[in-house]
This record gives structure tokens, sequence and C-alpha cells, in this order.
């Protein structure tokens, strides 16, 4: 998204009907989710702060999740756009969800 965002616009399914290509939100987006890579990353490496380093992550992702499944219950997407989104979009929302509830778990049971 970042270093191609054309390339990526056109290879992911769903993306273009969802409206004209637009350079800088495309690398804007491929930012965020490099940032989240990256803080996940860290967390990761560094388990004593990774809690509170995924949690914004996390928020994000969940919230992102939740504006792309509005968009299909409000009819600006077909029901088909929750397939198409689930690998890049849910998904990395509901792992987010697990790996930060089961770090927090285990840190206080620690």
């Amino acid at each position: 998204m970042t270093f191609y965002p054309e390339t990526w616009y056109w290879l992911i399914p769903g993306v273009p009907e969802r409206g004209s290509f637009n350079q800088h939100f495309v690398r804007d987006i491929g930012i965020i989710y490099q940032l989240i890579g990256i803080a996940f990353i860290y967390g990761a490496l560094f388990k004593k702060n990774s809690v509170d380093l995924w949690l914004i992550p996390t928020l994000w992702l969940v919230g992102h999740a939740v504006f792309h499944i509005w968009e299909i219950f409000v009819g600006i997407c077909n029901p088909e756009a929750f397939i198409e989104d689930f690998a890049g979009v849910t998904l990395p929302a509901l792992v987010a969800i697990m790996l930060t509830y089961l770090t927090h778990k285990v840190g206080k049971n620690a």
C-alpha cells in the first residue's frame, strides 16, 4: 500500500468498486498498517509493554472492521464485501483482540 499504492489498489478484490484510486489515501492507510505491525512486533519482543503497545492499534483495527461491517448493514456495500474484506480487515481485528486479551490475562495472573 505504501510503496506501490496503485498496484495494491488494482490487485485487491473489491477495492476498485469502493471508489476511485487516491494515492494519498492508500499510502496513509499503508503507513497506519506499518505502524500497527511495528507496535505488535515491538510488543512481542518486549512483553512487559505489549498490552500498552497493542491497545490503541487493536482499537483502530476493531473500529476499521466495525466501519466495514456498518457499510454492509446500511447498504453502501454488498454482503460479499464481508468475505472480500475478511482477511485484510476483520481477521486482523480478531487476532489483535485475542493477542491483547490473552496477554493482558496472562500478565494479570503472573
